[in-house]
């Protein structure tokens, strides 16, 4: 299956550079998976294609603030460094600027110049700039990352963002990811309540996502793809929620493509057997092909050409079908990418 298949022309007028100001005031594009058919409503009409006994899987991840601006130890030249995902302890992989000038043994330091309050030694390299490092400090680190950190905005978003939490969702509980879960940026808690006043029941689990969720993929092929493993977790009263969903026939429904990816995961873990409370390392990679075992609707936002997250929803939805609704969305001038509108594939 080529990666050309998933390739299209986005003008970059609509990449949104800044969230909108109200969460809810997204617009929404409805696409029906089975005949392609669309709609165009606004965000808070997904409440009119939600039933009682659905069931809203949310993943409750929370950002790092897990952008770093430092300088070499040895010479004084600016650095950069981003954090992935704790190995173990102190040790982080990450990824550093500028990559040539920061090999094994280097030192980067972080916070006064006079005094740093944070150091990082690679230990080991890897390749497009990622690196293992290993911190050193006094205290709590991550009240230091809280302190010395930036939330880490996606490289096309050109606009400071003056307040964190709009980076985050409303629901955001366990600190540990590298990127937002964009999908969930749309909702309010004053409309998680409307949702369940109406029926529907949250369910939330955790997956801490990592960049190369939205890398675009480099292989010709989808198949020569490797995604990188990103942590999970779905707690006893999550899985008691799914396995009641699954026995009561109501749908499980996905926001943002983590929490899909999360959801296909514990469904290959325990193929026909009830879902028990569970963690580990996804690498889970869905399109075209894949047979879903949980997700029967999906909410989210419009993604990058080639990326594995086009394939996922094409996984759902079908190449065609999606194709065919980006179309529209470009034509429509919907916002693409972590700030842009939403899309529910039901």
């Amino acid at each position: 299956m080529n990666v050309s298949d998933y390739d299209f022309e986005l003008p970059e007028s609509l990449i949104a550079q800044t969230p909108l100001l109200e969460r809810t005031s997204s617009r929404l594009l409805v696409l029906d998976k089975r005949t392609g058919r669309t709609e165009h409503r606004v965000f808070t009409d997904l409440a009119e294609y939600l039933q009682p006994g659905d069931t809203l899987v949310l993943n409750d991840t929370r950002v790092l603030p897990a952008r770093l601006f430092g300088v070499k130890a040895d010479t004084g030249a600016k650095a950069e460094l981003l954090l992935l995902k704790r190995i173990e302890g102190d040790r982080w992989e990450t990824l550093v600027r500028p990559g040539k000038k920061l090999h094994r043994g280097a030192t980067i330091v972080f916070g006064p110049s006079d005094k740093p309050l944070l150091s990082a030694t690679v230990e080991e390299e890897g390749e497009l700039g990622a690196r293992i490092v290993r911190f050193e400090y006094e205290g709590i680190f991550n009240e230091l990352l809280d302190r010395l950190g930036h939330m880490p905005l996606p490289p096309y978003i050109k606009e400071t963002l003056s307040d964190r939490e709009r980076y985050q969702t409303v629901y955001s509980r366990n600190e540990g990811s590298a990127a937002a879960p964009t999908a969930g940026l749309h909702f309010t808690e004053a409309f998680l309540e409307r949702l369940q006043a109406k029926g529907v029941r949250l369910c939330p689990i955790t997956l801490h996502v990592g960049l190369g969720t939205f890398r675009p993929v480099s292989a010709e092929t989808v198949e020569e793809h490797e995604m990188h493993a990103e942590w999970y977790s779905v707690s006893e009263e999550s899985a008691r929620l799914l396995n009641e969903a699954k026995a009561s026939g109501g749908r499980i429904v996905a926001v943002g493509t983590t929490s899909a990816r999360t959801l296909e995961t514990i469904g290959q873990r325990f193929k026909n057997v009830p879902i028990e409370a569970c963690s580990g390392w996804t690498s889970i990679f869905i399109f075209p092909g894949y047979e879903f075992t949980m997700v029967d609707a999906l909410l989210t936002n419009f993604h990058l050409p080639r990326s594995t997250l086009v394939m996922l929803v094409s996984a759902l939805a079908g190449r065609e079908n999606i194709i065919g609704a980006y179309k529209e969305a470009i034509e429509q001038e919907y916002r693409f990418f972590s700030f842009g509108d939403a899309m529910f594939i039901t």
